[in-house]
């Protein structure tokens, strides 16, 4: 069944110096979100002080902006189609400038609280329009490699972000993390201003409300099952209502959307080799990633007692490599095709897994777990590229910002689904190490040693001649944890490795200047 949907989208653009221009600008844009997810990670003791708030309120000033971006994702990347990109990418960058220079000025964890939700809101305006006016204005021959630098400062803005936050908080404090993204953002509207052009779509039906709220509470309600899972317990009743509202939401969402005419996700299009192992993809992918931030961080720190600083740029070739391979991916993709690029890209990245879990140990330090992290970076790179190009390419040019919300929020569900997965194997792998080295431990200090490596090295300095042994016997139940984390996260890749073999995308979607994407749309509605 056919919509009826016309298109405003606008030309693409020849100008080689103009795009470029559109490619900086919206990438500046996108790393001042990027930035923002991961920024205050570093600063978490400071802001208990500062706020004088619990680690829950601290963790909820980092998980509201995160949800509130998820959850929005898809009904404001389908206002952008509408109401025109460059409006909506110039109203978000509004609202999320002001709402980083609320947070910077703070008083209160309620005004944190506020800021940060309303920077979420700034976030999911922008994020999916940046890579939606790259796929409407950029020519098939250039769209690639447009995406691939996107696709790089998506996958290591994050990391780059993380360290200049860290570097802010050890010079400064905490209130500078906010300075970056205001610049950020400044920058980034007078470039949308000078260059980047409007684009629209015109359509004759109404927008899709019953489809919009319904994926905000689905999503809400998975994310925080799977952000609370961890802290609240997976049986806990806030827990299972989360999970319990998101499945019936995201259940009536699909039901919603394949009775509607002109659907804000016609999911349908699933069945679609392109779309389906793309969206697979990505959201395995960036999991893996996540999960691995979660050992990496506490390795550094716990085990090598480095600083937030020194853990952070430690991260940095694996993040360089990453965006590297981003760029590089579409010229690998031309020659051999999208299928065996991201394939490469997951076998790498699983090879990767494999190197950390083998060599990992308390002594090895940093050289005993950077070649997995290189090879991770190189096949996360590989493998991004072409799976966001799969996905925006399965929608048609018209509705490029229900296509790139639906690779952002893919990224972002993955990204908490990895958390909380690899999180809860490294706990119970944890913890199942440190129960055979705790003889002759006090009773209180063992209690607190099974919570955390960190609270077992606190604990250390109070059980006296054992201290040594206690600590020695953390980190390697730790190393014992991170092992079965690495192996959990190899066995995913490699289930994933056969179905991208299987199923992947069949060819590079440029290669067809008509974009027969619009015709299957057409068709499958």
């Amino acid at each position: 069944m056919r919509t009826n949907r016309s298109s405003d989208a606008g030309p693409t653009i020849q100008d080689p110096r103009q795009r470029r221009t559109i490619l900086v600008g919206v990438c500046i844009a996108l790393m001042a979100v990027i930035a923002s997810v991961s920024g205050l990670n570093v600063a978490q003791p400071e802001l208990a002080v500062a706020f004088d708030a619990s680690q829950t309120e601290v963790l909820w000033f980092i998980n509201i902006y995160t949800i509130s971006l998820a959850a929005l994702l898809l009904p404001l990347g389908a206002m952008g189609d509408r109401w025109g990109r460059r409006p909506v990418l110039l109203a978000g960058l509004l609202v999320f400038g002001m709402a980083s220079t609320a947070a910077g000025l703070a008083t209160s964890s309620e005004i944190m609280l506020a800021a940060r939700f309303l920077s979420g809101v700034g976030a999911a305006m922008i994020m999916p329009v940046t890579l939606a006016v790259i796929t409407s204005t950029f020519p098939d021959e250039e769209r690639s490699k447009a995406i691939g630098v996107w696709t790089g400062v998506a996958g290591g803005g994050g990391i780059l972000g993380m360290y200049l936050s860290a570097v802010l908080v050890d010079l400064a404090s905490w209130r500078w993390l906010f300075v970056l993204p205001v610049v950020l953002v400044v920058v980034a509207v007078v470039m949308a201003l000078r260059s980047i052009p409007n684009s629209r779509e015109a359509s004759g039906h109404g927008f899709d409300t019953v489809g919009s709220l319904s994926s905000v509470a689905a999503v809400v309600g998975l994310v925080f099952f799977l952000h609370e899972g961890p802290e609240r317990g997976w049986t806990a009743p806030a827990t299972l209502l989360s999970l319990l509202v998101g499945v019936l939401a995201a259940v009536g969402f699909v039901a919603w959307e394949l009775r509607r005419q002109a659907p804000l996700l016609d999911v349908r299009l699933f069945r679609e080799r392109g779309l389906a192992s793309g969206s697979v993809s990505l959201l395995t992918v960036f999991g893996v990633q996540a999960g691995i931030f979660v050992v990496l961080f506490p390795y550094f720190q716990a085990v090598l007692g480095w600083s937030g600083l020194r853990s952070t740029l430690a991260l940095m070739p694996m993040a360089l490599l990453m965006m590297f391979a981003s760029g590089l991916a579409p010229r690998v993709a031309a020659r051999v095709g999208s299928r065996p690029t991201m394939a490469s890209g997951i076998f790498l990245g699983g090879a990767g897994l494999v190197l950390m879990a083998a060599f990992v140990s308390v002594d090895g330090g940093y050289l005993s777990v950077l070649p997995g992290m290189l090879a991770m970076g190189l096949g996360m790179g590989l493998t991004m590229t072409p799976s966001t190009e799969a996905i925006t390419s399965a929608l048609p040019r018209e509705r490029q910002g229900v296509a790139s919300a639906l690779n952002d929020l893919t990224r972002e569900f993955g990204s908490a689904l990895g958390v909380a997965l690899l999180g809860a194997v490294l706990t119970a792998g944890y913890r199942g190490a440190i129960d055979s080295r705790l003889d002759g431990v006090p009773d209180a200090a063992a209690d607190t040693a099974r919570e955390g490596v960190a609270n077992a090295l606190a604990a250390a300095d109070g059980v006296g001649s054992q201290a040594q042994a206690l600590a020695r016997a953390a980190q390697e139940s730790f190393v014992a944890g991170w092992q079965q984390a690495m192996w959990a996260g190899a066995v995913v890749m490699a289930v994933l490795f056969v179905y991208v073999l299987a199923r992947g995308p069949q060819q590079r979607p440029q290669d067809s200047d008509s974009r027969e994407s619009n015709d299957v749309v057409a068709d499958l509605r």
